[in-house]
């Protein structure tokens, strides 16, 4: 469960030993962060560049822009970072890595969790970027989509219906197949509901209810990650267990989730940062993929609920909110 090995071959050189080469030199940099908030992950960047050398404040100095999840204060956001001359941008996900792309095609770009970089025109390929985008992919296999559906069987093991909540600008098509297909193995109707903006909540929670689905999967995206407290509570109040791909799904009230570690994409991110600010090409350096992932269960959430959480599933999980 903590990993699993899909990264990509060419990528293990790039993201391994922290503390391998040589320690940076006396020059102080300065690098972008741009992110809807990086606010939480920052100390597991730090902690990467404290690994190989940097200390913030002293060698490394960090520009921080955090539009949230406004997306006509990116091209701002991104122009003032070019202003002060960053070195290299780190950012995530796509819609703000797509603004960064827009501004500049010189200044080093890393991704912390890009979305199908090949097929956004990132990246020519994982193992040979090309260009000036380099980094980490948010995912590593519509598999996990599968294991949603596994997981709230184990919580429901009576669940005949299952509502996806999507954002409609992410299509994330194979990730809806997968989870089609799990949920079919298992005699399950999965339902989608598409939510584009805040004052569509109460509205697909209507069709939810009155469709008559026993628990809410919430398939990933910039802008359902900033309303997963709003799904969580209506959520709760209709009685339906979610599961998040972010764990801060259950920190926001709702029952589990499952997904890439953010933070550790964030620390391995420092890697791609050390490289780059050692004179590294991005368009050299392989995009690696997520090798971690965590599975995390409000406690809390469950006994509101009134479910009883199997303890092999408790065993299983990363961290239990209590």
């Amino acid at each position: 469960m903590r990993l699993i090995g899909l990264v990509v071959a060419v990528a293990l050189s790039v993201v391994a030993p922290l503390g391998a080469e040589a320690q940076p030199t006396g020059k102080v940099h300065t690098v972008g962060l741009l992110s809807p908030p990086p606010g939480a992950y920052v100390p597991a960047f730090e902690e990467g560049l404290r690994e190989l050398g940097y200390v913030r404040g002293s060698n490394i100095f960090f520009e921080t822009r955090s539009p949230g999840t406004r997306a006509e204060l990116l091209p701002g956001a991104v122009a003032d970072l070019l202003r002060l001359n960053v070195e290299v941008i780190v950012t995530g996900p796509n819609r703000f890595i797509d603004a960064a792309k827009e501004a500049t095609t010189s200044v080093p770009i890393v991704m912390v969790y890009g979305s199908d970089p090949v097929g956004r025109g990132y990246i020519s390929s994982l193992a040979r970027p090309g260009g000036n985008i380099t980094g980490l992919t948010w995912e590593a296999s519509p598999e996990i989509f599968g294991k949603h559906v596994e997981f709230l069987t184990e919580v429901s093991p009576r669940l005949s219906r299952i509502a996806g909540i999507v954002d409609p600008s992410s299509p994330l098509v194979s990730y809806r197949k997968e989870a089609e297909d799990a949920a079919k193995r298992r005699g399950i109707t999965l339902q989608y509901v598409e939510v584009g903006a805040e004052s569509d909540i109460p509205k697909a929670f209507s069709t939810i209810v009155g469709g008559r689905a026993g628990a809410v999967m919430i398939f990933g995206s910039p802008y359902l990650w900033g309303l997963r407290a709003q799904i969580a509570s209506l959520a709760k109040k209709n009685a339906l267990p979610t599961i998040y791909t972010y764990r801060e799904g259950p920190d926001a009230g709702g029952l589990m989730s499952y997904g890439t570690s953010l933070t550790d994409n964030w620390r391995r991110a420092a890697v791609y940062v050390d490289k780059i600010l050692k004179g590294a090409k991005p368009a050299d350096l392989p995009v690696a993929q997520p090798t971690k992932f965590e599975l995390v269960i409000n406690l809390k959430t469950a006994k509101a609920l009134g479910l009883t959480i199997p303890q092999a599933l408790l065993l299983r999980a990363d961290q239990v909110i209590e």
